[in-house]
């Protein structure tokens, strides 16, 4: 996860405006197509980022709530096999935006990538895949996530209700309970991931689908482009964001970041004594 979100932060906040700000030490690059290549990597990246999220919610949905496959699914060479297999699809499923796009970045007062080739623009054929493309990335994962985090959040519930029965009947036991509080914890943590992931991709999303829709004239009404500016801006918070909160809420992380922080405090201390 946190290796897909890098590659997005590379690809597109940095590879895609050092060649438009010194296009003119770049100009060897008009003469082939960088950017349909630049445009394949960014959007398998992007997918990614989003599916290993989706992959890490149903590990952690097959470890909490289907305890008989946790040994099955929640290994190492299931991992393995998952980023490989999902790395490869990807990379092979965005190789259509590569003829979509035209071999030029554009430059103006709108997001700056590859031109839009006007025949594909206005073709239903490469709509409909463009559409097939947005189903996958983010619509799939919508459902996925909302799905495998609900499946969580009533395990937790009900596994939650069982022990407060359990310790209501026990005596001499403190009415504070940890373990209910890490419970609680988990929950919200549930709720932001999901709300998250739907808020910030849902302005991108929105004006992907009315931008197309538009051009085939299906639409009378085309978004401003501050609106694709502002989507961008929030799609990329989504894919930045998803390892930080994953990582940041688990105690043992902290832990073991507080250990490299304090890792050469402690070399200096050894040293002087």
């Amino acid at each position: 996860m946190a290796a897909a979100d890098l590659l997005v932060v590379i690809l597109d906040l940095i590879f895609r405006q050092i060649p438009i700000h010194y296009w003119t030490a770049f100009e060897f690059m008009w003469k082939i197509k960088v950017c349909n290549i630049h445009a394949i990597l960014l959007y398998a990246a992007t997918d990614c980022s989003v599916w290993f999220t989706v992959a890490f919610t149903f590990v952690r949905c097959i470890a909490i709530c289907f305890q008989n496959l946790k040994t099955k699914y929640c290994t190492e060479k299931t991992a393995i096999v998952a980023v490989g297999t999902l790395s490869a699809l990807f990379c092979v499923k965005n190789t259509f935006w590569y003829f979509m796009y035209g071999g030029m970045y554009q430059i103006g007062n709108y997001p700056w990538f590859c031109f839009d080739r006007l025949e594909v623009y206005e073709s239903l054929s490469w709509a409909v895949i463009e559409f097939l493309h947005y189903i996958i990335t983010p619509f799939i994962p919508f459902v996925l996530i909302l799905l495998l985090n609900a499946l969580t959040i009533r395990q937790v519930l009900v596994s939650s209700r069982a022990r407060r029965r359990f310790r209501a009947h026990s005596s001499g036991e403190s009415p504070s309970d940890p373990e209910m509080e890490n419970r609680r914890k988990s929950i919200i943590l549930l709720f932001v991931i999901s709300g998250k992931f739907i808020l910030l991709w849902a302005v991108f999303l929105l004006y992907s689908v009315g931008k197309r829709l538009y051009s085939l004239k299906f639409i009378p009404v085309y978004l401003p482009s501050y609106v694709q500016e502002m989507g961008f801006m929030l799609q990329l918070l989504s894919c930045c964001t998803n390892t930080c909160i994953y990582a940041v809420t688990q105690t043992k992380f902290r832990e073991e970041l507080k250990n490299v922080v304090n890792y050469p405090f402690t070399v200096i201390v050894k040293c002087v004594k």
